[in-house]
Formats: C-alpha cells, sequence, structure tokens
C-alpha cells in the first residue's frame, strides 16, 4: 500500500488501465465462451437430427416388407458410420421391431417408445456421451444413438486462442499507453519539475519545457508567471530589508545619542539636586561660622550655633551617605556573603520602629503576611532599610487619618511584598523618573529624593525587582519582588 501511495502518475494510470481492462476482457472472455459452448452444442445437435433423418429414412424405406431378420444385416450395416453407436425399429405399438450396434449403445435404447414426433436426448454409453434421436417415419420410428465429439475439446482450442488474442491487446495496449503517457505526460512534468528545481537553486529564470499538450503547456506559462512574480517580490523584499538594516542602523546611532544626552541629563540632575541639597546646609554653616568668628556672644549662643552646626553637619553626612549608598547598592566592600532574612521579620521591626513616630499616630496601618514566607536573598537590616522607606513614603502621602497596608505573599521568584496606600498618588510627570536620585515630590527641604533609588538599588544588587504599580486608580502602589534565599 505504502508502494502504491509514493508510486508515480504514470505507474499509477497503468494500474487503473490494467485494470479497466480486466474488468472489461475478463467478462467478454466468459460470455463468448458460454456462447460459443451453446453454439457448439446446438450445431452438434442439428447435425445430428439430420444424420438422424437421413437413417430413418434409409433403414425404413428397406423395411418395408422385410422381416426382423432381414433387418439385422442393413442395421448392421449403417452402424459405425457417421458416429453411429446403435439404431432400434420400433412398431406403431411403440415395441422394438429390430435392435444392432455396441452393446452398450443398444443397451441405452428404449424398451418402449411412446413419442410419436421427433426428440433427442443426451445419454451415457461405453464411450461417452452419446445423442439418442427419435425420428418418427411411418409406419415405425426409428431411434439413432449417434456418438458426439466432447465439447470441452473442441472448444479448447478456440477459448486459447480468445485469451492470448486477449492478453496481446491488453499488452499492446499498455506498452502503447506507457509510451504515450511518457512522452506527453510524464517526460514534460519532469523537465517542468528539473526547471522549478533549478529556481529553488538560485536561478533567475523559469524555463519551461516545450510541450504538444495544451494543459501542461499553460502549466507551464503559469508556473513561470508565478516565478517571475516571486522574483519581483523577492527583490523588493531585499530592498526593504537593506532599507531595515539602514533603518536599524540609524535608530541604533539615535538610541546611542540619547543615552549619553539621558546620561548627561542625569549627571546634570544629579549635581543640581546634590547642590540644592547641600548648598542649603553648607550657607546655614557659613553663616553661623560668621556670627561665630564675629564674637560678643553668650556661651549658651556659641552651644547652641554648634548644635545647629552640628545639626547641618549630620545632614549633609546623611545626604552623602545615602548618595553613596544610591552609587554601590552592590559594592564587593559592603556586600554580605550568603545575606539572607525574613520579609515578615522585617515588616513587623519596621512597624516597631514608626509606630512611636508622630507622622504616624493617626495612619491606619494594615498587615497582610501570608504564613510560612520563604527566606529571601537579602539581609535582614537592608529588608528594614527598604520597607520602611516605603512605609514613610506612604505615611506622608496620606497624612492624617489615612490608610497604609502592608502585605506579603509567594511568587515565582520567591517573595513579593507591596506596600499601598490611598493617598492622592504619584504626578504623571514623575513616575518615568520615580527611582532616579533627587527626584521627590515632597515640599523642598522634606527629602532628599534619595529613598527610593536606594531601594531599587538594593533590591536588583540581589537579582529582585522594584515598581510602581499603575494599575492602581486611588492612591499607590509600591511593589518588590525579592528572590528566595540560595540553599544551604
Amino acid at each position: 500500500m505504502l508502494g502504491f501511495v509514493r508510486a508515480g502518475l504514470r505507474l499509477r494510470l497503468l494500474l487503473v488501465l490494467g485494470a479497466l481492462l480486466i474488468v472489461a476482457f475478463v467478462p467478454l472472455f466468459f460470455a463468448v465462451a458460454t456462447y460459443t459452448s451453446i453454439t457448439l452444442r446446438n450445431v452438434r445437435e442439428a447435425h445430428a437430427r439430420s444424420l438422424g433423418r437421413a437413417i430413418a429414412g434409409h433403414v425404413a424405406e428397406a423395411a418395408r416388407g422385410r422381416s426382423s431378420d432381414d433387418l439385422m444385416p442393413l442395421l448392421r450395416a449403417e452402424v459405425g458410420t457417421e458416429g453411429v453407436e446403435a439404431i432400434g425399429v420400433y412398431g406403431a405399438d411403440g415395441r422394438p421391431v429390430a435392435r444392432a450396434g455396441e452393446p452398450s449403445a443398444v443397451e441405452v435404447l428404449p424398451d418402449r417408445v411412446a413419442l410419436p414426433r421427433e426428440e433427442s436426448f443426451e445419454v451415457e454409453t461405453g464411450r461417452g456421451r452419446a445423442l439418442a434421436v427419435h425420428v418418427p417415419s411411418a409406419p415405425h420410428l426409428i431411434v439413432a444413438v449417434l456418438r458426439t465429439d466432447d465439447d470441452s475439446a473442441r472448444l479448447a482450442p478456440l477459448l486459447r486462442l480468445l485469451g492470448l488474442y486477449t492478453l496481446v491487446v491488453a499488452a499492446a495496449l499498455l506498452v502503447a499507453t506507457h509510451f504515450a503517457l511518457t512522452r506527453l505526460l510524464v517526460r514534460p512534468l519532469d523537465d517542468l519539475a528539473r526547471a522549478a528545481e533549478g529556481v529553488a537553486g538560485g536561478a533567475r529564470r523559469l524555463a519551461v519545457p516545450r510541450t504538444s499538450v495544451r494543459e501542461l503547456s499553460e502549466l507551464g506559462r503559469s508556473l513561470r508567471t508565478m516565478t517571475e512574480r516571486l522574483l519581483e517580490e523577492e527583490e523588493k523584499l531585499r530592498h526593504k530589508i537593506d532599507e531595515v538594516e539602514a533603518a536599524t542602523v540609524s535608530l541604533r546611532a539615535a538610541q546611542d545619542h540619547l543615552v549619553r544626552s539621558e546620561r548627561l541629563a542625569s549627571v546634570g540632575r544629579l549635581a543640581a539636586g546634590l547642590a540644592h541639597e547641600i548648598g542649603n546646609p553648607i550657607a546655614a554653616l557659613m553663616g553661623l561660622e560668621d556670627l561665630l568668628l564675629e564674637g560678643g556672644l553668650s556661651s549658651d549662643e556659641q552651644r547652641d550655633f554648634l548644635l545647629r552646626m552640628k545639626k547641618e553637619t549630620e545632614r549633609i553626612h546623611r545626604i552623602l551617605k545615602d548618595l553613596l549608598a544610591f552609587a554601590r547598592p552592590g559594592d564587593a566592600s559592603e556586600a554580605e556573603p550568603d545575606a539572607s532574612g525574613s520579609v515578615e521579620a522585617a515588616v513587623h521591626d519596621t512597624v516597631a520602629l514608626v509606630m512611636p513616630h508622630q507622622a504616624l499616630k493617626d495612619v491606619d496601618l494594615a498587615l497582610d503576611l501570608h504564613p510560612e514566607l520563604p527566606e529571601v536573598a537579602l539581609s535582614s537590616e537592608r529588608l528594614v532599610q527598604v520597607v520602611l522607606n516605603l512605609v514613610l513614603n506612604a505615611a506622608d502621602a496620606v497624612g492624617a487619618r489615612g490608610h497604609v497596608r502592608i502585605a506579603a505573599e509567594r511568587s515565582d521568584l520567591g517573595v513579593k511584598l507591596s506596600v499601598e496606600d490611598d493617598g492622592p498618588g504619584i504626578d504623571p510627570k514623575v513616575e518615568g523618573r520615580l527611582f532616579e536620585p533627587f527626584v521627590t515630590t515632597k515640599e523642598v527641604g522634606k527629602g532628599t529624593g534619595l529613598g527610593l533609588a536606594v531601594c531599587r538599588g538594593l533590591v536588583e544588587s540581589v537579582g529582585g525587582s522594584i515598581g510602581l504599580d499603575t494599575s492602581v486608580v486611588r492612591g499607590a502602589r509600591f511593589v518588590v519582588d525579592l528572590p528566595k534565599a540560595p540553599a544551604g
């Protein structure tokens, strides 16, 4: 079955034609054989009847005026001629008058005849099949047993000749069909397939083979037209690819330019923010120093000025410390090998730290921590720093009688921590730069703009992520995804 499925068109058509020839010739062969057999039998019976009538007439003529004993030599003389095996003469009463012939044939002669008309019957003698012919010839009835040749012996040569003729005709048709298919169909299709393979191999034109078959010629023209269109489309596609590559190079150059510009802008914003945040404390220090140098101050005033100078100096130190933490959150000198921490413990430690804070006394702080959270790859101290920064920012945003919710659950990475508030939300103008240094929505002097930048550096140093959930309609929701601590 698999071989037939993979067979070529020529073999399939030949097999179909062979099946049609079998369907056409086999019934014809049997019909001719049957018709010939019936015809031979009818001819045989007609010949036997004619011979029986001739013998009956001769015997009846000779039987007039003779006794049964005088008829016997005549009957014996007729036996053996033209295949006569036995002859019987019957009187008007149907009884035998005289019988002669081969003993086995005489035995099949009837003892009494009651048929007044001409009839013939097939009988079996010692030599095979025979035909008994009853011929009325007044006043007698003659019955002659005539030997007949075997039908199969006569029919076999004719059937062999018919079978040979059928095979020769079928073979001639198959051979002629094979050559016709090869010349008119298969060879042009093979040439067309090779031409198509040439195009697939890189040829720029389809060489259509010449053929006298109209359908194949039209197919070749259609394939050539299709090939030309495909080559045109391929050429257009090459031009498009060249244009896209050129555009990609241009975009890459523009991207590099934008990156350099953004880097310079970030440096400018960093410098401006640093100058702003440090400039005010330095100006205050310079003014206090001038007052101290002028003298004339009481000891209490001098102590007060010194405390103010210390406070401003600590402010400058805190800004620089946050800036360094942002610049190198994962620096090797500060890294903690195999550090891990508990998010649940860090949340509770943060809550314990902020509850006495004046800004959170009137804030509704809710916790939603799933049990059995895994350890994360960030130390407890840095976890507290991240959670504390997010909670304080949320408390500043909601003000009195606001709501802050801290939640933690398992995630594909490890633990997902979220801090959500119902405050005014984030200004869309600063959403894209929210985690850059010195970017803040607080009033001047109330924030350095380094808190979220430091949190981002701490989280990303261990392979985590932090971001603003922009799907929140009211308030703001920050999501921190932290990886699990390494096993062992």
